[in-house]
């Protein structure tokens, strides 16, 4: 197959779960098709960026875009003017007529058998009248981050905009995910939320995957027993969120039990807010963006996923079950997952349970091993990125399968009537 893969960025850096789910199952694909990677580049990815995107794609195709900075006064323009469309603001800012003929161009001139829409923010470039199949890879239901957001917005004028944006955004992900001719979610539970929710008749579910070779703990690992590990990229809204929260609400009583207790929040780009978070408490530390976080992961008494917001999966969670690491996480946290409390994860949601989860497994390290132990069995026997990707190759022949049939099926009577 010749797959036309849309993209709103660049994949170097390799810095946030989105854009290592996209590389990691480009990389396996490359070896068995052909890849287009067309892509609107906004001149924020790496020097490097264009030159290493053969590694995951036959051919590169940039279309230069420039949406305003956030933050700035053209950015608060653009929200301003968002008031009156009926779009939500994640989605119209990538609204890009350069990259919606750039996709006509690449479809009429490149013999492309499948499109592939990676995130749903490219869909609003896709036009109707394509002449090949598209399929829609759906990293989470974006619709329930946002309505997430506005169960845990606490100010009235934050909540209504959320409120807004949500309502927008089931509209627009509802009509996209109909539109097209199949849907990858990333989980069970999501694909069942695309066929109730949604009505989505054609929609499969691809898991979740890990590196196992890269993700494997040193033989001269070595614990420490009163450190927690936040990972995750912390200018994502749902990061910040739940370390936030963590850090106010839960691990005041960690410490009740255990004063001596160190947190490390690792991950790229932090907010001013979550910088802020070193000065709450005491033996906090914000790291910025790191070369490496399996040295973190590997120090970790006990991996934290304290997350109220978001949808998917979660890579990091896999990331931290391969290096063999104790994990407690939200259900939001672990949503999709095939893990169990208790076995190969611990699962908790109010700020006390989290917290005993958390010291339970702090006082009892055989345990934690036992279950990180557990945990990196199952990733290693059944998600490693080569399996994984032989699963979406297997729904991307499929959609284009069922595509000929019903074209062959639409021609069919005026074959006959000629």
């Amino acid at each position: 197959m010749h797959l036309l893969w849309l993209k709103t960025e660049l994949l170097h850096p390799i810095d946030k779960g989105g854009k290592i789910r996209t590389y990691q199952m480009l990389k396996h694909l490359k070896a068995h098709h052909r890849v287009t990677y067309l892509t609107l580049d906004d001149g924020t990815a790496a020097a490097d960026a264009p030159a290493r995107a053969a590694e995951y794609c036959h051919e590169l195709v940039r279309v230069p875009f420039a949406p305003p900075a956030k933050g700035s006064v053209a950015f608060f323009a653009d929200l301003a003017r968002n008031v009156v469309s009926p779009l939500p603001y994640a989605v119209a800012r990538y609204r890009s007529t350069p990259m919606r003929e750039a996709i006509r161009t690449a479809v009429r001139t490149g013999a492309v058998d499948l499109v592939v829409c990676d995130f749903l923010t490219p869909s609003i470039n896709i036009p109707d009248d394509l002449g090949v199949p598209v399929l829609l890879f759906q990293h989470n239901v974006e619709a329930a981050i946002w309505q997430r957001h506005t169960a845990v917005a606490s100010n009235p004028v934050r909540k209504a905009y959320m409120r807004e944006q949500w309502r927008r955004m089931k509209r627009f992900e509802q009509r996209e995910c109909r539109r097209v001719d199949h849907v990858v979610a990333v989980s069970d539970a999501d694909r069942t939320t695309f066929e109730r929710e949604y009505g989505v008749t054609s929609v499969s579910a691809v898991a979740t995957g890990v590196d196992t070779d890269y993700f494997q703990p040193s033989p001269e690992r070595a614990r420490h027993p009163d450190q927690l590990v936040f990972t995750g990229s912390m200018d994502w809204m749902p990061n910040e969120d739940g370390i936030g929260w963590f850090v106010r609400e839960v691990l005041p009583i960690v410490r009740a039990s255990l004063p001596h207790t160190q947190l490390s929040i690792v991950g790229r780009n932090p907010t001013p807010a979550v910088s802020a978070l070193a000065d709450v408490a005491p033996g906090v530390r914000v790291t910025g963006t790191v070369p490496d976080i399996r040295p973190y992961l590997e120090e970790a008494a006990v991996v934290l996923v304290p997350l109220r917001v978001g949808g998917g999966t979660r890579l990091k969670i896999f990331e931290a079950m391969a290096m063999e690491c104790p994990i407690v996480s939200t259900t939001i946290g672990a949503e999709g997952l095939p893990v169990a409390d208790g076995e190969d994860i611990r699962i908790a949601d109010s700020a006390a349970d989290f917290a005993a989860a958390t010291v339970a497994l702090l006082r009892n390290p055989p345990e934690a091993a036992r279950m990180g132990a557990a945990a990196a069995a199952q990733v290693r026997q059944r998600f490693g990125w080569e399996r994984v990707t032989a699963d979406f190759g297997a729904a991307c022949e499929a959609t284009l399968e069922r595509w000929h049939g019903r074209e062959a099926q639409r021609r069919a009577p005026s074959a006959v009537g000629a």
